[in-house]
């Protein structure tokens, strides 16, 4: 313990009250924070002179102050510590990343309403359903929604540019109200029967199609008839996949497993007696932390997350028991103002659920333990073929995207013992360069990567680049001058593609000495360089491909200083089109209203560069 902490008189001022403490280390950054019920007694337990838990004895060693914050009672200092852990994110804490926020499916308001996924605020018009558990689960219902109710889901632009049918409407996913093949009362019944059953309300769509049914059977419009009869039927089907016999309440159902220093929630969402989707959270944890610190952690940080949309059903079924589990559910209870309900013991239905749930963490756990072990395994094969005396604990590989020198992007990717790091990873956007020029958007990446880089940055032991020599000098140069003054530098390994591009016969150059060596086929070094050449190669085609459509649904009149909305209306308008813009004279631009003659030379020399 730091000596500049003097725990016995620290002590002696801590009242027996309840309340929030926060731990802080030499530099003044907190790395804990806790409740008690009794700040005195808990926080006496952190200075004991036998600490048997490994974690404990770890953080009161980095211990330089402690300050606490007294609350009314033991639910008031629940809901603070979720606050503190949620501004400050302690390293010695169980912490969820859980910030994002959750999907709906949209309903529009239009004319011909039209279904869509949508995330974010809601500041469109409509009808929201949902928060759905992630992404997947949006676009699942939204491809179940296009067989079962034929309502548009194309975007407004398109869906006002059509003169014809589209192919959805070919293959009997749309009604085609863009070109008037349905009335617009016809679309209108559809699309509140969707609304109907989007909310759950299975039964009262069927009905409503039945009567319709047998209503065009009378009149003798058969085919009518037929139509909802095979609408009916896909419904009925769907019901009965998704109907939870014995139960039409909403309730969480939430599974863990614990193992290895990995933990698993994975999380069963029933809303009006159906399975709404499911979705698996991983807590970043402290080596040696208990369950029962996990189990505390998530539940209070997952459902008094007030920052995403969430919905919290009146019933929460939980796979483990901790102490201070009833303190939990009355914050709940506080910060909701209503009655949640956290059971641990349930039985017929709800057990089975729960029983899915669980086995879902445990293979969950067990897969990512082994895709871990694999990892290192291709770690440790790395180190001996490239005969490394350091283990390697961080690695990058940079890429370059583009079309015919269009949109020029280059990522870089990195990988720790973990596999990769998803949240290190990074794109550039290219700019001021010859169109496909590989060699001087490579130089440009790995100078904007490595421009200010220090002994405390964190720099990677390997550095590929996906290319040949040219691309690898490149990157060598750079790093040669940014890391001049530096103790260390990454190895650079160039990755050039085989004969036929084939996977297996790749050429590893070396880039210091541009020797070239090549690994077996079947090598797990090999496997790990493929996995992460090709992954930086998706992130690099993944953000060419975003920055080319954007670029592509944007006027070349946007970027012209002085020229908005209604100017560019009266360009396209006067002279007919962007094509014509663009090959119009100064003078001929001049004659359009509005257009002055040092306007008309500003949009004369932009458009041709």
């Amino acid at each position: 313990m730091p000596s500049s902490f003097n725990a016995s008189d620290f002590l002696k001022t801590v009242p027996a009250s309840p309340g929030v403490y926060r731990m802080y280390d030499g530099a003044g950054g907190v790395i804990y924070v806790g409740k008690a019920k009794d700040l005195r007694k808990r926080l006496s337990s952190y200075f004991r002179k036998n600490l048997s838990n490994i974690k404990t004895q770890v953080l009161v060693s980095h211990i330089a102050n402690v300050d606490v914050t007294l609350t009314h009672s033991e639910t008031d200092a629940l809901i603070l510590e979720n606050d503190y852990i949620k501004r400050y994110q302690p390293k010695y804490n169980v912490l969820l990343r859980d910030d994002k926020s959750y999907p709906y499916i949209l309903l529009s308001d239009h004319k011909h309403p039209r279904l869509t996924y949508h995330r974010g605020a809601k500041w469109d018009k409509g009808q929201y359903f949902g928060p759905y558990p992630n992404g997947g689960a949006v676009r699942e219902s939204l491809h179940l929604m296009q067989k079962l109710f034929p309502i548009r889901q194309c975007t407004d632009l398109y869906y006002k540019s059509r003169s014809r049918p589209c192919l959805q409407y070919q293959i009997g996913r749309c009604s085609a109200p863009c070109v008037g093949k349905i009335s617009d009362d016809e679309y209108q019944q559809q699309v509140k029967l969707a609304a109907l059953f989007l909310k759950g309300k299975d039964k009262q769509v069927i009905a409503a199609l039945v009567s319709k049914m047998e209503a065009a059977a009378g009149a003798m419009e058969y085919e009518r008839a037929a139509a909802y009869r095979d609408q009916i039927m896909a419904l009925r089907r769907v019901a009965e996949q998704n109907e939870i016999v014995g139960n039409t309440e909403d309730l969480d159902v939430v599974g863990v497993h614990y193992a290895s220093g990995m933990a698993c929630f994975h999380l069963l969402f029933i809303r009006d007696g159906k399975i709404f989707g499911s979705r698996s959270y991983y807590p970043k944890i402290p080596a040696q932390t208990e369950l029962e610190e996990i189990l505390h952690a998530f539940m209070l940080q997952f459902y008094l997350n007030d920052q995403v949309q969430r919905t919290v059903p009146k019933e929460i079924i939980l796979s483990h028991e901790f102490d201070d589990i009833h303190g939990l559910e009355a914050a709940i209870n506080q910060a909701l103002g209503r009655k949640v309900e956290i059971k641990t013991r349930v039985k017929r239905e709800r057990a089975a659920y729960l029983r899915l749930a669980l086995t879902n963490a445990t293979n969950a756990v067990a897969s990512h333990l082994s895709h871990r072990n694999t990892v290192e395994k291709r770690f440790v094969a790395l180190e001996e073929v490239l005969e490394l005396y350091a283990p390697v604990t961080r690695m990058e590989c940079f890429d370059i995207s583009h079309t015919m020198g269009e949109s020029t992007v280059a990522s870089c990717v990195v990988f720790n013992r973990d596999g990769p790091d998803k949240a290190e990873y990074r794109r550039y956007n290219i700019t001021g360069i010859t169109g496909g020029d590989d060699y001087a958007a490579m130089k440009q990446a790995i100078t904007r990567r490595f421009d200010r880089v220090t002994e405390e940055s964190k720099i990677p032991d390997l550095l590929f680049i996906d290319g040949g020599l040219g691309q690898l000098r490149m990157a060598q140069a750079v790093v040669d001058e940014k890391f001049a003054r530096l103790d260390r530098a990454p190895q650079l390994i160039g990755v050039a593609k085989g004969e036929s591009r084939k996977p297996g016969l790749e050429t590893l150059i070396w880039g210091d000495s541009e020797q070239e060596f090549a690994l077996e086929d079947d090598s797990p070094a090999l496997h790990l360089i493929q996995h992460i050449r090709d992954e930086s190669h998706r992130f690099a085609i993944t953000g060419h491909r975003n920055k080319r459509q954007k670029n592509r649904n944007t006027s070349s009149l946007e970027s012209i200083p002085g020229i908005g909305p209604r100017r560019r209306r009266a360009l396209l308008q006067f002279l007919g089109g962007l094509q014509e813009v663009k090959s119009a004279s100064v003078a001929e631009l001049a004659k359009v209203p509005g257009i002055s003659i040092e306007m008309a030379q500003t949009i004369h020399d932009a458009l041709r560069g």
